[in-house]
């Protein structure tokens, strides 16, 4: 509602919608339920994307792998209809480097390893959602970006994912009801600064969000 106000624009929203939900369903997915062979075969059959990979999911994955393959050929269709390209293949890409990006952060958090902030962050920028999110946006509004991948490094794109993974990271998992599995940018930063509190750690988040 917020980046789409245009009251024309109402069926983007809703598509867009479907996939700001998908990131938070799928993240739960990996930071709260799944053991890591569970998420390994998920972030598989999203490169597949078959739908007869779903059989090789764990029961409580199948609905949402399902609803994730449907929905997003659904939001490709539906774009080249309107628009008369199919970018359903870039849009699935989104989708692999998210579950790659998820699945790196739950493999350090689950051996109990704690990366350095630029090893976290640069995996935390894909893994906010910010960039998934952004290719589809730019396809439902017709731009025609076909050279938009989530490798992308863009200034808009990568400083709005640092800034939401940095201001998501200033509550802890805890206050999510995570139990911590998630790991924070404040968790690596005071190992990598032994002396310092959680205060001035947050503090130093705050200030890189600012710069």
């Amino acid at each position: 509602m917020a980046v789409l106000t245009d009251p024309k624009m109402s069926q983007q929203r809703i598509e867009l919608a479907k996939c700001i939900s998908f990131v938070y369903v799928i993240d739960d997915i990996f930071d709260v339920y799944g053991t890591i062979e569970e998420l390994t075969l998920f972030t598989q059959a999203v490169k597949r994307w078959e739908l007869v990979a779903m059989l090789d999911l764990p029961e409580y994955m199948r609905s949402t792998y399902k609803a994730l393959y449907d929905t997003i050929n659904d939001i490709g269709y539906n774009i080249h209809k309107i628009y008369g390209q199919n970018p359903t293949q870039n849009l699935r890409n989104a989708w692999v480097s998210l579950c790659n990006a998820f699945l790196k952060e739950a493999k350090w958090f689950a051996s109990g390893v704690v990366p350095t902030t630029d090893d976290y962050l640069k995996n935390g920028i894909v893994s906010s959602g910010v960039h998934a999110v952004l290719v589809h946006m730019f396809y439902l509004l017709g731009l025609g970006v076909s050279s938009i991948h989530l490798e992308d490094v863009s200034a808009i794109s990568s400083s709005v994912a640092t800034i939401l993974r940095l201001w998501d990271d200033l509550g802890s998992a805890k206050d999510e009801n995570q139990e911590g599995k998630d790991g924070s940018y404040i968790e690596c930063y005071m190992k990598e600064n032994k002396d310092t509190s959680i205060e001035l750690a947050r503090e130093h988040v705050i200030k890189l969000n600012r710069r």
